[in-house]
């Protein structure tokens, strides 16, 4: 078994040195962009914020509203995106016996959630040492809510993927569908922002849940937060079984040569 799961990890780490050699180059500061792209994203929304609305909303400051918020949709819309087409591009890859079409999606999406945990980290970081927010409240909440998201992402990037294979218009939807998904994330709103009839209906989308319990953490109980672990759970599993189910099936579509 042990040996097993060091095969895959050593395929999986080795897919991810291509990709970011791929992606980043050697020149410059090669990999660090990696953190540095999701970082500047943050940091440029975040100062807007700072500078165009009031600095508390509804109690919370809006740069830590901001950071909770603005990171988790970009692990989100980083996992999704960049799984788009990654099974085309890397066709090549699959002439090697061991390499399977999961292994490249694996290893884009555990890519991207180590650049924007770094990203996070130095973000919060900053606003811990100014002043701006306190150490999380409840780190084990924080951890679970964060890998939560990213595993939900992980099951929506292979899902999408799999469906894109055999339909080539889901690749035109899907940038569409990122933007739709800004304004239900939970990522500029709170769920008791929300109206209480409609509350229940908004927490339909996995993605709130994830991004509450984060903001539970960094906030406190003195801020309310909405979110069922049970739920999230079971998207994060139902997601990647179907998205395992679906890529079995369209992956022999793939030309290989």
């Amino acid at each position: 078994m042990f040996r097993y799961a060091k095969r895959h990890a050593v395929i999986i780490g080795s897919l991810i040195m291509r990709e970011i050699v791929t992606r980043f180059g050697r020149e410059g500061i090669g990999f660090l962009w990696l953190v540095a792209e999701p970082l500047l994203f943050c940091l440029g929304v975040m100062g807007l914020w700072w500078i165009i609305k009031p600095e508390y909303e509804h109690g919370i400051h809006v740069a830590a509203f901001v950071m909770t918020g603005y990171m988790s949709i970009l692990l989100f819309r980083h996992i999704v995106s960049n799984a788009n087409g990654a099974l085309q591009a890397n066709a090549g890859l699959l002439y090697h016996r061991r390499v399977r079409p999961l292994h490249i999606y694996i290893s884009r999406s555990l890519m991207e959630l180590a650049g924007g945990t770094m990203a996070f980290i130095v973000v919060y970081i900053f606003l811990l040492i100014i002043g701006v927010v306190h150490p999380p409240r409840n780190y084990l909440l924080l951890y679970f809510g964060y890998l939560a998201l990213a595993v939900v992402s992980h099951g929506f990037a292979v899902t999408f993927a799999a469906i894109a294979i055999r339909f080539e218009f889901m690749e035109r939807i899907l940038p569409v569908s990122m933007y739709l998904m800004i304004p239900l994330s939970g990522a500029f709103v709170m769920v008791d922002w929300v109206p209480q009839q409609y509350q229940a209906l908004y927490l339909l989308n996995p993605l709130p849940h994830g991004v509450e319990m984060i903001r539970a953490s960094v906030f406190g109980e003195f801020v309310p937060t909405h979110y069922s672990i049970v739920y999230i759970t079971a998207w994060a599993l139902g997601l990647n079984l179907l998205g395992l189910v679906l890529l079995a099936r369209a992956q022999r579509l793939i030309d290989i040569d």
